[in-house]
């Protein structure tokens, strides 16, 4: 199944045909396929003429100069060689700074900077997302080499305050990175420059082409980078390798197409923003994370309590978004941003990360809007986290999403047509409740006996949430207990129920805690535990 609707731009962009048709005159034997390197003759030169006008394309769109621009692989590459190669260079000290809600290229590499001796100081913004510039400058120490700070994040879109950080950090004698992945396509950073020394692209965020990106290093002031790629000297000896003509004028000429259309785009991606937060703000247990308005539009991440994220994700056919960065989408964690802006773990461990770009149309907006108020209301009629939700009709679901998390036929149907969910109404008769969880994975599972005359179990209602497994496992239990004794139900096996369902092993706690809940149950019908009534107790 395709995704009928892409709203994961923050992911990466499709490329524009413009793009697509300018990398093409690169390749190929009657194409600038020469390597830029060798202007002894016509081929290289025409090559090198189309990195020249490529690099003047993206310093246009930030207002600095050519030579102040150094083609990498991506953002990832740019931001290794700042870090460490400012950290490398270092007359000053070995310190840097950075924030919790980094973008993993940046943490990762301070973590293995720290390894390798540097100090590190990494910062907590407040719960909107923003670092106090008063939280930065209490940081600084004589022996501060490096700041390093994301101007727009890639789960929130919250937008920092990079002037006054970057005053601060100048003011102190410091360097001050900017990862300006996210922030490229959506804000005019011209006015920015003067307080970086050093900033991150990449050129997949602006409807360009994956594998290339680009770091500018201020001149004057001169930064001093130690080089992190050596064989050829290439780039001014700060990042060797063959440069790759035919993504390098694709980047360029994205940041030609960006310029152009900034202001249209940014008026289309607005109203498209606006129209999601009203269409998805409103609905029960939904909350907006970041700040509400230092943010970019086109970078929506809402957190939805009760459910769990997996399960969203595979009730969302047709649809193509994240739960957060892409290197993290679809994960059972919370994500390390939200756990940094200290959101709860139940809006944080369901978030939707919702990203429309130039191409999408505002009846794509709609379709989303009615596809996720949807999912999100019958998830939440099957969850234990909310008794007051009624049972809704089931949504779709995602056939291919699923089969890549590894679920068989078994625990689809299962999680498609859960059986037996809901609760029994209060004060009926001859009914026991258990509640086990939650389980590292955020599952939880209720199960609800109502035994017979005969002490054998007449009916069952359960309901569960978290990943798919859990909903499934809930179900699966639920079909094979009517008619059993006691005896009969506490000889089920986790075992037998993951082989039933087909479970992915990375699943097969689901199965554990769907017998716990069972076990507890079963207790408290014969009185060891006290009846937990409506209240959730947790078992696990």
């Amino acid at each position: 199944m395709s995704s009928a609707v892409y709203l994961d731009h923050a992911a990466t962009t499709p490329v524009d045909a413009q793009v697509v048709a300018a990398m093409l005159e690169c390749l190929g034997a009657d194409g600038d396929f020469g390597n830029p390197a060798s202007t002894t003759h016509a081929h290289g030169r025409r090559a090198a003429a189309r990195v020249g006008q490529a690099r003047a394309e993206l310093a246009a769109l930030l207002g600095c100069d050519p030579a102040e621009l150094v083609w990498t692989s991506g953002a990832t590459e740019a931001s290794n060689l700042a870090l460490k190669g400012a950290l490398q260079a270092s007359r000053r000290g070995r310190h840097l700074i950075t924030c919790s809600t980094e973008h993993k290229s940046v943490l990762d590499v301070c973590a293995q900077l720290r390894r390798a001796g540097a100090g590190l100081t990494v910062l907590d913004p407040g719960a909107d997302g923003l670092l106090d510039p008063a939280r930065l400058a209490a940081a600084l120490r004589p022996d501060t080499a490096l700041v390093s700070v994301m101007a727009v994040n890639n789960e929130t879109g919250v937008v920092q305050d990079i002037a006054a950080l970057g005053r601060l950090v100048r003011a102190h004698g410091a360097l001050f990175h900017v990862d300006a992945a996210q922030a490229a396509g959506r804000i005019d950073l011209t006015a920015w420059l003067p307080e970086l020394d050093l900033m991150s692209l990449s050129a997949h965020k602006l409807y360009g082409p994956k594998g290339i990106g680009a770091l500018y290093v201020r001149r004057l002031p001169r930064v001093r980078l130690d080089a992190q790629m050596h064989g050829g000297g290439q780039e001014r000896g700060l990042r060797a390798g063959t440069l790759a003509v035919h993504q390098i004028v694709g980047f360029g000429t994205a940041c030609r197409l960006l310029r152009e259309r900034r202001e249209a785009d940014a008026r289309h991606v607005a109203a498209l923003d606006e129209r999601l937060r009203a269409g998805l703000c409103h609905l029960p247990g939904t909350h907006l994370h970041g700040h509400p308005q230092q943010r970019v539009a086109g970078i929506l991440n809402l957190g939805f309590e009760g459910i769990g994220s997996e399960s969203l994700f595979a009730a969302l056919p047709g649809l193509a978004l994240s739960g957060g960065s892409a290197c993290s989408s679809a994960e059972a964690q919370p994500s390390h941003v939200l756990r940094a802006l200290g959101v709860p773990d139940a809006p944080a461990r369901c978030s939707l990360r919702l990203s429309p770009g130039r191409s999408t149309s505002l009846a794509d907006i709609d379709l989303a809007i009615a596809r996720i108020t949807r999912a999100v209301g019958w998830l939440r009629g099957l969850s234990p986290l909310c008794p007051d939700a009624p049972l809704a009709e089931a949504a779709g679901t995602d056939p291919e999403a699923l089969a890549a998390l590894n679920y068989g036929p078994a625990a689809q149907i299962h999680f498609r047509d859960p059986q037996h969910a809901g609760t029994f109404a209060c004060g009926t008769p001859g009914v026991s409740r258990a509640t086990a969880g939650p389980s590292a994975d955020g599952d939880l599972i209720r199960l609800e006996l109502r035994f017979g005359r005969d002490g054998r179990i007449a009916e069952v209602r359960q309901s569960a949430c978290g990943t798919v497994a859990a909903i499934a496992a809930a179900s699966w239990l639920a079909t094979q207990l009517p008619g059993l004794d006691a005896d009969a139900a506490r000889a089920l096996h986790h075992a037998d129920l993951a082989a039933a369902l087909g479970l992915p092993a990375q699943r097969l706690p689901a199965s554990v805690l769907a017998l716990r809940a069972l076990a507890a149950a079963l207790d408290a019908a014969a009185g060891r535990l006290p009846e937990t009534g409506s209240d959730l107790r947790s078992t696990a």
